[in-house]
């Protein structure tokens, strides 16, 4: 298994550019499915996630090629599988995302349950009650098993606004007899750009950015080429990272309408970047202070469906924060686990108090130091990855996978920044 060493404490200057967003280009891959004509996808994160996906794209009979480093084109014409692989989907949550397409497809799927972070519990009734809304038929046991005679449109009230599930019903909807409206729908960014691959390829769907979406039925659909929008999700962790750097970062080529509500949370740290056209720089050598609320209270930043401050980048802020002066109060509103990797921070020095699962109290500037530690899964590790490059000392983690999973090239972009970090197998 691969580690990180990294010898902290170097300042963290110069530029990067974000890959694609991983969670646009996992069901943007699954819903080439729906049609019998190549796909092509540009700026695809090529990281483990999607690697994964390829493999059991190939498994279901597709031919997945990489024209470039980060273009793929998707050729599903001869799928006639059913059953995708249980290796592979559980190495991977996005496997969820195969339901809407194989039913679209070919009216049937068998579907061992997905794997992937183990960050709480994820509820998959709202996909159930969804497909069953459509005309479909689930059991749930060891695996999913649904059938579809029929697509039908509906009226579709979600009980949560599900990102996965609203992908889901989206990929069946758009082949389906009638209209179909989504109420309560996602609205995060990758939910956006799948809507629009999906419209390229011929289908009907408004609402875009909204959380009611209204889906009008088509027969069919063709190929499409589509570029991937940006991963804010690696936007808003360099720009803790710079924050925290000691130096200078300039992040480019980013999309700052999906930033907005990340930049006005972040600001409560401290963290207030240049928007430089579409690029942001942040100067890592100014200090940091926290905000209070106007009443004197201690601040509160909390994770909420968006376009509020998203579950992903709460990791990341509570490594910022703990080089900031004051107090914040973090919320954990969506996950349960997610707070866990905190024990790890402080073990390294950081002043936090676990009040909860939930919920958790940073105080801050705590001087950092190295240590050895494991990553727990995506965005947890990645903010491991950030204190160690500022600790005193040398620091290891193990399980890089995880990182891996969802951060394309860490290594080379953090050391073109100056951090001091090795791979070892």
């Amino acid at each position: 298994m691969a580690r990180f060493i990294i010898d902290g404490g170097t300042p963290l200057t110069g530029s990067i550019r974000p890959a694609g967003n991983k969670n646009e280009a996992l069901p943007a891959l699954m819903a080439s499915l729906l049609t019998d004509q190549p796909v092509t996808f540009r700026r695809v994160p090529r990281i483990a996630d999607v690697l994964t996906v390829c493999e059991i794209l190939t498994d279901l009979g597709a031919k997945t090629e990489w024209l470039s480093e980060d273009t793929l084109r998707v050729d599903a014409s001869k799928v006639n599988r059913h059953q995708p692989s249980p290796e592979l989907c559980a190495r991977v949550r996005a496997s969820i995302l195969l339901i809407g397409p194989l039913l679209a497809r070919l009216g049937k799927i068998e579907l061992a349950l997905p794997g992937g972070d183990v960050i709480g519990a994820r509820r998959i009734d709202t996909h159930f009650e969804g497909v069953e809304s459509l005309g479909g038929k689930l059991k749930f046991g060891s695996t999913i098993n649904a059938t579809i005679e029929k697509i039908r449109g509906a009226e579709v009230f979600m009980d949560e606004p599900s990102v996965t599930a609203t992908e889901n019903l989206l990929m069946l909807a758009v082949l389906c007899e009638g209209t179909t409206t989504l109420h309560n729908a996602a609205s995060e960014p990758h939910v956006v750009g799948l809507c629009k691959l999906l419209n390229q390829m011929g289908a009907n769907i408004t609402g875009l950015g909204s959380n009611v979406l209204t889906i009008r039925g088509v027969k069919s659909l063709r190929g499409a080429d589509h570029k991937i929008g940006p991963d804010f999700m690696e936007v808003g962790s360099f720009l803790c990272l710079g924050a925290i750097g000691k130096g200078q970062i300039t992040i480019e080529d980013i999309e700052l309408s999906d930033m907005r509500f990340v930049l006005k949370s972040l600001n409560k740290i401290g963290i207030s970047p240049q928007i430089r056209g579409d690029s942001l720089f942040i100067d890592g050598t100014q200090p940091l202070t926290m905000r209070k609320e106007i009443s004197g209270r201690i601040g509160t930043i909390y994770s909420q469906p968006w376009p509020a401050y998203p579950t992903d980048l709460m990791s990341v802020a509570i490594v910022a924060a703990t080089q900031a002066k004051g107090t914040m109060v973090f919320f954990e509103k969506m996950f349960e686990a997610r707070m866990f990797f905190t024990d790890k921070l402080m073990q390294m020095g950081a002043n936090i108090v676990l009040c909860d699962p939930h919920r958790i109290v940073v105080t801050g500037p705590a001087h950092l130091y190295g240590a050895h530690m494991s990553s727990p899964d995506v965005r947890a590790g990645m903010a491991l990855l950030m204190a160690a490059a500022i600790a005193e000392g040398r620091s290891v983690i193990d399980n890089i996978y995880q990182i891996e999973r969802g951060y394309m090239n860490v290594e080379k972009k953090m050391r073109e920044l100056g951090a001091n970090i090795a791979r070892e197998e």
